[in-house]
């Protein structure tokens, strides 16, 4: 089975702060924007759908209204707050991270370990930090953040490793550990901002 990151450029403190914010601006301006990506997912979910579960759109308008949520349906509420961060964020190059397979990503945080780099790990957006008060998910989406501060640290750490230490990693590895270093650059550039993630 393969699994598949989605990174988002965004300040993590902004779209936690869209979740129960009442904003129905914003809502609609989400479904106009994602018009075909809710029908899609509507078509992809239809027999979740019918035993009950919120459309796409029913259940962005749950998560900025702040509820009500049923547990039974997390998944849909993880995939519309991942919504929320794609329209304020930017999109982040994920060509080291879909697909693959499992295992992938402890590869991954090894090298970056090996490097000295330990105040971010990829691992971490499997987890389901998602904010309060959004139920989390059994299975998928996985999801998990990287603070501004986190990605200071992390580009500090980077920048610190060696040549020969870079060069000492599996050539894979390597690749995906320097697609991380541009996201914290990126991260560094812009105030505030950090890496969201979500795994599926």
């Amino acid at each position: 089975m393969s699994y598949a990151l989605s990174l988002y450029l965004v300040d993590p403190v902004l779209v936690r702060g869209v979740v129960g914010g009442g904003d129905e601006k914003q809502r609609r301006m989400m479904g106009g924007r994602f018009k075909r990506e809710l029908a899609r997912d509507d078509e992809w979910f239809a027999e979740q759908i019918a035993e009950g579960a919120p459309t796409a759109y029913e259940a962005l308008r749950a998560v900025i209204d702040g509820g009500p949520f049923e547990k039974a349906h997390a998944f849909q509420y993880a995939y519309a707050y991942q919504r929320i961060c794609a329209f304020h964020g930017q999109a982040l190059d994920n060509n080291s991270f879909s697909p693959f397979r499992y295992g992938w990503l402890g590869r991954v945080d090894e090298g970056l370990a090996r490097l000295g780099v330990t105040a971010v790990d990829v691992t971490s957006f499997t987890y389901h930090d998602f904010p309060g008060p959004l139920p989390r998910p059994d299975d998928v989406p996985g999801h998990g953040v990287w603070s501004a501060a986190d990605c200071t640290r992390a580009l500090t750490q980077w920048e610190s490793a060696t040549r020969e230490q870079r060069s000492a990693l599996d050539g894979e590895v390597l690749e995906a550990v320097e697609s991380i270093a541009e996201w914290l650059r990126r991260a560094a550039a812009k105030p505030g901002a950090g890496v969201v993630g979500f795994f599926a």
